[in-house]
C-alpha cells in the first residue's frame, strides 16, 4: 500500500544566488594536465575536441569558452601547447578563453556566405597544430560508441567528415583516428564524471535558476493563458541552456519536448514543462486542474494509479542514492516499482549531469559502476504511459560529497550550503523523504510534486 498522499504544504523561499561561482584559472590548468595524461595512458599523440552550438560541453570544460553560431576545434598535440580553430565571429572569446591557447582563424568553421577567399589549408592548420603522419589521433565530439553498436566502434566518429577526412589524410595509413570521448564522459572513468567545489556550486547556482523559473510557471499558469505567456513566467536571460525550454499544453504534451506555442492553455489540460541550465535542469508534468474532479472521467483515479506509485519511487530514488551504490541496484529498484508496461519506463531512472544536461549514466541494467562523491546526477523517471493518463515527473539534480568534500563547499559556500541544508530538511520535515548525509539536493523544487497545477500548494508527501 503506498504511503504517498495529497498535502496542502507550504513551499519555503530557499533564497537564489546572485552571483555565479568562478572556477579558476587553476583548475584548468589541473583539467588540461590531467588531459595529458590520460592522452599518453590511451597511448595518443594528439587529442581534437569538437564543437559546436548545440555539443560544447568538452570543449568549454577546457576552455570555459563555448562557440556560438560557429564551430570550433581544440587541439593538443604531445609536448605542444593548445591550438584553438574557429570562425571569424568567435576569435576574440577563442583568444580570451583558458588554457593560454593559441587561437586561429578559419572561415570554413564559421557561416556561410563570408568572405572564404583567404581561407587557410585545413590540412596546413592541423599540421601547424601538431598533427603529423603515423600519429594516433583521438577525436571527441559530443558522444562515443560501443561494441554492441559495431565492431568498428573506435573508428566510428560523429564529428563532421570534412574534419575527421582530413584528420585521416594527415596521419596516413600507417596512423588511426579514433573516437576519444570515452576520456571525457565515461561515466566510470571521465574527466568530467567528478566535479570540483566550484564546479558544483555552478551547478546549484543553476539548478536555483531553473528551478525557480519552473516554479514560476507552476504556480503562475492560467486556464486562457497561450503557451507562450505561460513560458515568459520563466523570465529567461540569465544563464546559457543546456536545453531549449519546453512547454507544452493538451495533445502537445504528449509529445514531451516540445517549445511554446501560441495554444491557449484549457482547463483539464496535461501539461508539462522544463528548463535546463548548464549544470541544472528542472522538469514537472501534470494536469491544468485544481483536483482530479477537473479531469477526464477515465483518469480520475491518477492518483492512485500514476501519480502515487511514481511519487513513492521517486522518493525511494532520493533515499537510495548515496556514494558507494550501485547503478545496477537503484535501477532494478526503480524497475522492480515502475516495470509494469503501464507505466511505458524507456530512460535510465538517472544521469550524470554537466554542461550538458545528460553526460552519461552509471545507472543502467546490470551496472556494477558504483556512485562516487563529487558527482552530479539527475532523479530522471519519466513514465509514458502512451495513454490517457498522460504522464508525471519530478526532474531535479543533487550532488554527492564525501565528510571532507561537505566541509570544503560548506566553507568556500556558506550561502549555498545553507540553501542545501534548508532544503534537506524541508525534504525531510515535510516531504517525508529522508537523504543520506552525502546526498545534496540542488533544487529549490527538490522533491515537490503538485499533480495539479491550479492547486500549486497541494503536493505528494510520505505520511
Amino acid at each position: 500500500m503506498t504511503r504517498a498522499r495529497l498535502m496542502d504544504v507550504k513551499l519555503p523561499d530557499f533564497g537564489v544566488p546572485e552571483e555565479i561561482p568562478v572556477i579558476g584559472d587553476a583548475i584548468y590548468k589541473a583539467r588540461l594536465d590531467q588531459l595529458r595524461k590520460r592522452m599518453d595512458h590511451a597511448g595518443l599523440n594528439a587529442i581534437v575536441v569538437y564543437a559546436d552550438r548545440e555539443h560544447t560541453a568538452n570543449f568549454t570544460y577546457l576552455t570555459g569558452f563555448d562557440p556560438r553560431f560557429e564551430e570550433a576545434l581544440f587541439i593538443l598535440s604531445a609536448g605542444r601547447d593548445p591550438v584553438i580553430i574557429t570562425g571569424p565571429e568567435n576569435l576574440g572569446r577563442a583568444r580570451a578563453s583558458k588554457n593560454s591557447p593559441s587561437a586561429i582563424l578559419s572561415p570554413t568553421f564559421g557561416l556561410m556566405g563570408q568572405d572564404r577567399t583567404k581561407t587557410p589549408s585545413l590540412v596546413d592548420l592541423l599540421s601547424n597544430a601538431g598533427i603529423q603522419r603515423q600519429y594516433k589521433v583521438g577525436v571527441a565530439g559530443w558522444k562515443y560508441f560501443i561494441s554492441d553498436e559495431t565492431p568498428d566502434f573506435e573508428s566510428w566518429s560523429e564529428v563532421p567528415s570534412f574534419i575527421i577526412d582530413t584528420l585521416r589524410h594527415l596521419v596516413g595509413e600507417e596512423g588511426r583516428v579514433i573516437n576519444a570521448g570515452r576520456l571525457f564522459m565515461d561515466s566510470e572513468t571521465g574527466l568530467r564524471a567528478i566535479n570540483e567545489i566550484d564546479q558544483l556550486a555552478q551547478f546549484e547556482f543553476a539548478a536555483c535558476h531553473a528551478s525557480e523559473a519552473i516554479k514560476k510557471v507552476l504556480f503562475g499558469v492560467r486556464p486562457g493563458m497561450r503557451e507562450m505567456d505561460a513560458a515568459r513566467l520563466m523570465a529567461l536571460g540569465q544563464y546559457p541552456l543546456s536545453a531549449h525550454p519546453m512547454l507544452s499544453s493538451g495533445q502537445r504534451a504528449y509529445a514531451g519536448l516540445e517549445s511554446p506555442s501560441d495554444r491557449v492553455i484549457n482547463k483539464g489540460d496535461p501539461m508539462t514543462t522544463a528548463l535546463g541550465l548548464w549544470g541544472g535542469l528542472t522538469a514537472r508534468a501534470g494536469w491544468v486542474a485544481e483536483s482530479a474532479d477537473d479531469l477526464p472521467h477515465d483518469v480520475r483515479d491518477y492518483i492512485a494509479r500514476l501519480a502515487a506509485p511514481y511519487f513513492e519511487t521517486a522518493a525511494a530514488w532520493y533515499e537510495m542514492i548515496g556514494i558507494g551504490v550501485k547503478g545496477g541496484d537503484l535501477y532494478r529498484m526503480v524497475w522492480d516499482r515502475l516495470g509494469d508496461p503501464f507505466f511505458g519506463l524507456i530512460l535510465n531512472p538517472g544521469h550524470l549531469i554537466h554542461i550538458d544536461e545528460w553526460m552519461n549514466t552509471p545507472i543502467y541494467r546490470d551496472s556494477q559502476e558504483t556512485l562516487r562523491s563529487h558527482q552530479a546526477i539527475q532523479l530522471d523517471i519519466i513514465p509514458a504511459t502512451g495513454s490517457s493518463y498522460f504522464t508525471t515527473n519530478i526532474e531535479d539534480g543533487v550532488i554527492l560529497l564525501d565528510e571532507e568534500g561537505r566541509a570544503a563547499f560548506a566553507e568556500k559556500y556558506p550561502e549555498a550550503w545553507r540553501r542545501i541544508e534548508t532544503r534537506r530538511a524541508y525534504m525531510l520535515d515535510v516531504l517525508g523523504i529522508k537523504l543520506k548525509p552525502e546526498t545534496l539536493p540542488l533544487s529549490n523544487l527538490a522533491g515537490y510534486l503538485p499533480p495539479f497545477f491550479l492547486s500549486p500548494k497541494s503536493v505528494l508527501v510520505r505520511k
